[in-house]
């Protein structure tokens, strides 16, 4: 129920009962609910002023709604609210990822410009695996047959050097018509810089075929490079009628339970859209969940002044890791989908919009485990997902999955997973490791479930090293901060293996994604490609440009909230001439106003030092992107207050757990989270338990109650970080 103590003007009359108390606490505070729907559990928080409740679903995938509402009326009746309270619902989901992955979306058709059908399929010049002769690439999201092209074309600079008229497109509209698609997606050369030809293309298909959904490149991803335009509008065409569908049928179930909000999504940049653009851009949901993980850990960095922290988020399916420093997680304008090649760079679906920057890998609680060619251990990418599941969730699953082997090593306990709605079977578990690794590598199922706990382990942290190196950075000295289901199990030894002496799992680490969408801003990132070179440097040119991106990026969130003041982000994407990818360069309100070569060239040489050691002399310098971001202020965060005298707890070892480090059971304390008070300390082997995830402490460990919540695990000994 609600805590009375949040609230310190509160009558305390004796005729003020219990009902008139909820009616005065809900009209203090505000009453926001979070979902974020995961490939295995559909995780739902509900804030009422600083108080908060949470529920964890296993996810419908015929009806995700359905999972919602299971998970609103569970913490609903938790915080003694009714539905029609509730003020705001921000969503995440990943629904549009898996619809990528599974090629499962509308039919679609692309129609492009003559001489460029075969762009999404030929790709670039790069191989991402250089020395393997038999390289597969990726098949293309359509086939040959659903592309189609017109005349017509632009030039690099946005000039008509051949013309494309209304009788020149009508051909393809009738065979796009006769062939019966859901979905158009229309990408034409140079549209980025003269949209006109689009225009015309939509123009006729919505008089033609009103009842199809089309999408444009000029305005989904208005950016050069046409292999990332074209795959990044024809993955928005794919997915709309997908996600329109459900938006549609989502806001509808809400309003049957009387929830008649606004509801909005999270996107994949970091920050909140109104439900129309979410339908009318799906594409920008792709990756919406980690991305509110990523806002979750910014803001428990912020609460306790941390300049360097690993984000390390593992669920039901993924594991994701960010790096955030200076308490704002890491941007891209490019990423991968649906890597097929061992998780390697370039082997995916590049997908050109505003994302934060993570690594994903195949390494969630769901990741199923096999015997490969070489009788080693491999797990992912497949998941058991949350149907079947893994085969202790008793539903079928017959497939060794990482919280399989968590269970056979003491990490969960059977009878309280999931809060104890989801009680595991330990014997069916046993039996899926020992028939799938056990026998084949002749070892017991114990032994089988150790190794798959290591290689998962190592898999996710091998990834953090490479998106270390990658972005020349060193991990010895940054914070984790752990949340997700499965991510407090795996820490500590994770931890170990990085070198890093520091790890936080915040309170509500195992609905953390939820909970990251109600700290996150109102945003939208606009961007444009506008080619130009120092010595051609024109500032009215971009003046102009960067005042109507300010104007599409504000007018975006101005359609969410209108009390709330707006933060303008300038940036431009620069390079040397002659390289092949840019360097963002942050920009202030002065240089959009007044641009200036010198300001503009001082910025990037000093980026560029600090990124690749020196500045290179005699080269002209290019801008290629501009972008705006415009996002409501945030709220001030804050600060946790130092701990003082710690005192130890006293916890019984009555709990088995096995030790990675000596591979062997050993004796544990057990505690639950809520018995913990502020400055309690608990040295490992011990399991800090809650109903969404249970905080392994290793040996090498030390774990104390911060004041905000939070579990702060410090090697043995170690300084404060």
């Amino acid at each position: 129920m609600i805590d009375k103590t949040t609230c310190k003007s509160a009558p305390t009359t004796p005729s003020f009962n219990r009902l008139n108390w909820r009616s005065f606490f809900l009209a203090q505070h505000s009453v926001r609910l979070g979902v974020d729907i995961g490939g295995t559990f559909t995780d739902v928080v509900l804030e009422v002023g600083t108080a908060v409740f949470s529920a964890k679903v296993l996810t419908t995938y015929t009806a995700p709604e359905e999972a919602i509402i299971a998970g609103l009326q569970q913490v609903c009746d938790k915080a003694g609210v009714a539905p029609f309270q509730i003020e705001q619902v921000i969503h995440g989901t990943t629904l549009a990822t898996n619809a990528l992955i599974e090629r499962r979306g509308a039919k679609t058709a692309l129609i492009t410009s003559e001489g460029f059908r075969d762009v999404i399929e030929m790709r670039t010049e790069s191989r991402f695996e250089q020395y393997d002769l038999n390289l597969i690439l990726p098949e293309p999201l359509l086939p040959r047959q659903r592309r189609y092209t017109v005349p017509g074309r632009m030039d690099a600079n946005g000039a008509e050097i051949m013309a494309l008229s209304r009788a020149d497109i009508e051909p393809v509209i009738a065979q796009i018509a006769a062939a019966g698609y859901e979905s158009v997606a229309v990408g034409l050369i140079h549209s980025y810089l003269n949209d006109r030809h689009e225009k015309m293309v939509a123009e006729l298909l919505s008089e033609r075929l009103p009842h199809v959904m089309v999408s444009l490149s000029c305005e989904v991803s208005p950016q050069m490079r046409e292999y990332e335009r074209f795959n990044t509008v024809v993955a928005n065409a794919y997915i709309k009628p997908l996600m329109k569908s459900y938006l549609d049928r989502l806001r509808n179930r809400l309003r049957s339970e009387m929830v008649e909000c606004d509801v909005f999504l999270m996107h994949s940049g970091g920050g909140i859209i109104s439900l129309e653009s979410a339908a009318e851009f799906p594409v920008r949901l792709v990756e919406s969940g980690p991305a509110g993980g990523a806002v979750f850990a910014a803001h428990i960095a912020a609460r306790h002044g941390l300049k360097n922290v690993i984000s390390f988020d593992m669920g039901g399916t993924t594991a994701k890791i960010c790096l955030i420093k200076d308490q704002t997680p890491k941007t891209s304008r490019v990423f991968e989908v649906a890597r097929s090649y061992r998780f390697k760079k370039g082997s995916g679906m590049p997908i050109s919009i505003p994302v934060i920057d993570m690594v994903e890998i195949g390494a969630g609680g769901g990741s199923l485990a096999h015997v490969d060619a070489l009788r080693q251990i491999r797990v992912g990418p497949q998941s058991a997902g949350s149907e079947p599941g893994p085969a202790c969730f008793g539903k079928g699953g017959e497939k060794p999955a990482v919280t399989d082997a968590d269970l056979l090593l003491g990490k969960l306990d059977p009878e309280r997973f999931a809060g104890g709605s989801l009680p595991l079977d330990g014997a069916e578990a046993q039996k899926v490791l020992g028939r799938v690794l056990g026998a084949p590598l002749n070892m017991p199922a114990i032994t089988a479930a150790f190794g798959l706990a290591e290689v998962v382990d190592e898999n996710m942290a091998n990834a953090a090293r490479v998106h270390a190196v990658e972005t020349g950075e060193d991990l010895s000295g940054y914070t984790m901060i752990a949340f997700g289901g499965a991510a407090p199990l795996h820490a500590g030894r994770l931890c170990e293996k990085l070198g890093i002496r520091r790890a936080l799992v915040p309170p509500g680490a195992g609905v953390g994604s939820a909970i990251g969408f109600l700290r996150a801003p109102f945003s939208f990132e606009a961007t444009r490609s506008v080619y130009m070179k120092l010595t051609q440097f024109d500032p009215q040119r971009i003046k102009s440009l960067l005042h109507d991106l300010q104007i599409e990026a504000g007018g975006f969130v101005a359609r969410c909230t209108s009390n709330s003041p707006i933060v303008l982000e300038f940036k431009a994407y620069m390079r040397y001439a002659g390289q092949g990818w840019e360097i963002p360069i942050g920009l202030d309100a002065d240089c959009a106003k007044t641009p200036d070569a010198a300001v503009f060239e001082s910025r990037f040489t000093d980026q560029y030092a600090k990124l690749f050691g020196r500045p290179v002399a005699g080269l002209d310098i290019e801008v290629t992107v501009w972008s705006v971001n415009a996002a409501t202020t945030p709220d001030a965060v804050a600060r946790v207050p130092e701990s003082a005298a710690r005192v130890h707890a006293l916890a019984p070892a009555n709990r088995t757990l096995f030790e990675p480090a000596v591979e062997a059971f050993v004796e544990a304390a057990e505690i639950p989270r809520d018995h913990l008070r502020c400055e309690d300390v608990i040295a490992g082997p011990a399991a800090i338990t809650e109903d969404e995830t249970t905080i392994i402490v290793p040996s090498s460990r030390v774990a104390t109650c911060l004041a905000d919540g939070c579990i702060d695990l410090r090697l043995k000994g170690a300084s404060d970080a």
